[in-house]
């Protein structure tokens, strides 16, 4: 009974408020579209990721695993090693399966537009953004503008971006996701 409780506790706060930026919708648009095609992020990645989600003085801690290639995008999320959400991407269709603890606001289009706003080319996203949308980068840190008022502030630790720590400030929906990664390949 106890294995089912915590993560449907962390569940409770942690999906629908931080990774999809899915709760509170408002009058603004909330999701960009994003659907970028996997060749598009330049390079073949496998990395094991750990994900600290910070809201409303509650902290969260999640795991995933992440795969790109020129093919598709692969995500897996995982809390105490119990499969939570995975996710496959080929640029066309996306394919998905949720636990049925997770809350029907998260979405999978959620997730993969905040993986795609956070780790691809900033040029990549700059031409696939709707009207009213742009996106700025300045040495490691990148800024989401909604009609010329920030929404989401990202900063990098080094380069390539997908290495190292990556903290990502969304001050629509006001939560802070830190994703810690470290590469599975050579």
């Amino acid at each position: 009974m106890l294995p089912e409780v915590i993560p449907r506790l962390l569940l409770s706060g942690l999906f629908a408020l931080a990774l999809g930026g899915c709760a509170a919708r408002t009058s603004q648009p909330a999701r960009l579209g994003l659907k970028l095609p996997p060749a598009a992020f330049g390079e073949p990645v496998s990395l094991q990721q750990r994900l600290t989600v910070e809201r409303n003085g509650r902290i969260d801690q999640l795991d995933a695993a992440l795969e790109v290639d020129t093919q598709s995008v692969d995500l897996v999320v995982l809390i105490l090693d119990q499969r939570m959400l995975s996710l496959h991407f080929d640029g066309q269709a996306l394919e998905t399966w949720r636990h049925p603890m997770v809350p029907a606001q998260l979405q999978a289009e959620d997730v993969l537009e905040n993986l795609q706003l956070t780790l691809w080319p900033v040029d990549a996203i700059r031409q696939a953004l709707p009207s009213g949308w742009r996106i700025e980068e300045s040495g490691l840190r990148r800024t989401l503008f909604l009609n010329d008022a920030p929404v989401t502030l990202i900063e990098y630790s080094g380069e390539p971006r997908w290495s190292g720590k990556v903290v990502l400030t969304d001050q629509r929906y006001h939560y802070l996701l830190t994703i810690q990664s470290a590469s599975n390949g050579p």
